[in-house]
């Protein structure tokens, strides 16, 4: 079912009057846009990219100011957070500042992330700054080139601010797994920021830099961002390469999203999608103007959303979701309902299933992706007298408990005499998911859900429990399994004590329909009323 967006054919403000519609503008003709362009920029404030892009354009602000600005913040608040394990020098973020300063004062031609700071996970390679991939065996590692989405970024204008803390290879849920340190959640610093990719969320929460990239293997996008009150954003399985991303489940790894904003984070993945050849995986289908599908608030009619269908499904509403967190997400079913919204509710039987299966899956793939791993083909070596001797205790000393533990339940899984009992039987559940998604998806045009059964937990509280631990991807990994697209943004908060915690909303949609995703969601974000997703740490500021 198609459906348009409800957009006022006259507008009476005289500022947006005289300036084109943001429905006209795409990533790729921001290329064209230097400097003194129209500023058509102005219609989304909630937009750090386009409100950076219409500070520089109009000369209202310079690429240096905006770069101190972001880095001061970065120095004030990194010592409580931790969001990052390597910060670019000083002089080298404002060096490519300078640069883009200097086309705009000759009136060249700007990437469409000028002067736009962004955290890198530290699982995506960069030739310029080490790629730890959160691990000791890969300690001091600097790769040769820059992963695919990396190279895309600097050829669009962004300025790299660094490399953000991560599980170690992207195998936990709350960043306590890392090898070098523990990040701390903005909204409450005794609590984790979720994971794997838990410094990218928290850098962007706390906005030591405008927008970051994270991986997303079984939630490790969504979780973090529900957690930390930002936008997270995981396309469909093939639109971004994987290319120099450390593979941790090859079939079930994309590279995501964060910004404090969905028209943000659309920006963001308009920038980095697209077919490569460095990855058979990737989709050659052309990438869509994302950023099109932003409307201004103002332009809005009653019942924008008018004619969408929604699925609520049923079991993410059950046993084992905190009360505040169903209560947080039946508002947003109601704000939905407002906007015109046709909701019904979806029953997913094989939704419970999913997470045993993702975890066979994604550990015996693991268990083979990490052989590489052996201190003599990659990774940092200790000193042995015999070979054997080399390999095992180089990986033994490289590799955190959880890696180990990983590697172990993927080995077993596909072990002669198990192999029918584990992963085949997981990959028949896989298929049983990916029908069901596309059953349900053909009712209706997104599906909902949390993010994640709970708000963010304290650091500590699960780390002697994986299982527990575990269970709280239940919301996200059914996604990976069939590969679809999913935005998650914040929806509201629930009280813990004295702080407020973020409650993240899951929509999902049909493969390779990201924009519908992020028109909904754009909408649905600028007509939540009575909600700053600022938390305290740097609440002042803004």
């Amino acid at each position: 079912m198609r459906f348009e967006l409800g957009v006022i054919s006259s507008v009476q403000n005289s500022s947006l009057l005289r300036l084109p519609n943001f429905r006209q503008i795409s990533i790729k003709r921001l290329h064209a846009c230097a400097a003194p362009a129209p500023l058509e920029l102005s219609c989304l404030s909630n937009s750090q990219i386009l409100t950076i892009r219409k500070s520089l354009l109009s000369r209202e602000t310079t690429a240096v100011d905006l770069a101190k600005s972001f880095l001061s913040r970065l120095r004030r608040t990194e010592s409580h957070l931790k969001s990052f394990l390597y910060v670019s020098p000083e002089e080298d973020v404002l060096k490519q500042a300078k640069e883009i300063d200097r086309k705009i004062q000759n009136n060249e031609v700007l990437g469409p992330l000028a002067g736009v700071l962004v955290g890198v996970k530290d699982n995506i390679c960069t030739s310029d700054m080490p790629s730890t991939a959160g691990s000791k065996i890969l300690e001091n590692y600097r790769p040769p080139f820059d992963a695919t989405a990396v190279k895309k970024l600097k050829e669009n204008g962004a300025i790299i601010v660094g490399k953000t803390n991560l599980d170690e290879f992207g195998m936990g849920s709350t960043t306590e797994g890392s090898s070098y340190q523990v990040t701390a959640n903005p909204w409450d610093l005794s609590r984790v920021p979720g994971g794997s990719s838990g410094g990218s969320a928290a850098a962007v929460s706390a906005r030591q830099c405008v927008v970051s990239i994270g991986s997303d293997t079984g939630g490790s996008v969504r979780q973090p961002a529900s957690f930390c009150g930002v936008v997270g954003l995981k396309p469909t399985y093939g639109r971004v390469s994987r290319y120099g991303l450390v593979a941790y489940a090859s079939s079930l790894d994309v590279i995501g999203c964060f910004g404090s904003s969905v028209a943000d984070a659309g920006i963001l993945l308009e920038a980095i999608s697209g077919h490569d050849k460095f990855d058979a995986t990737s989709s050659k289908r052309e990438t869509p103007d994302f950023a099109d599908q932003f409307v201004a608030k103002d332009c809005l009619r009653s019942q924008p959303l008018k004619g969408v269908r929604v699925g609520v499904i049923r079991e993410t509403l059950g046993d084992g979701v905190d009360t505040e967190v169903i209560s947080s997400i039946q508002s947003a079913v109601a704000h939905l309902d407002d906007l015109g919204c046709a909701v019904t509710e979806v029953s997913f039987p094989s939704f419970s299933l999913g997470l045993p299966a993702y975890y066979i899956l994604a550990s015996s793939e693991s268990s083979s992706n990490l052989s590489r791993y052996d201190g003599v083909r990659y990774g940092n070596q200790v000193f042995a007298d015999e070979l054997s001797s080399l390999y095992g205790d180089s990986r033994a000393k490289g590799f955190g408990s959880e890696v180990k533990l990983r590697i172990l339940m993927g080995t077993y899984a596909l072990s002669a005499g198990y192999y029918d009992a584990y992963y085949k039987r997981a990959q028949q559940v896989r298929t049983l998911v990916q029908e069901s998604f596309k059953a349900a998806l053909e009712e209706n045009d997104i599906l909902i859900s949390p993010a994640a059964p709970s708000v963010a937990y304290k650091i500590g509280e699960k780390k002697n429990d994986p299982l527990a631990m575990y269970a709280g991807d239940i919301m996200t990994v059914n996604v990976n399994l069939a590969g679809l697209p999913a935005l998650v943004l914040p929806c509201g908060f629930v009280k813990e004590g004295s702080s407020h915690l973020p409650v993240g909303l899951q929509m999902i949609g049909a493969a390779f329909n990201e924009e519908r995703l992020l028109k909904i969601g754009h909408i649905f974000e600028q007509t939540l009323q009575g909600c700053s997703f600022v938390p305290p740490l740097v609440a002042g500021e803004f």
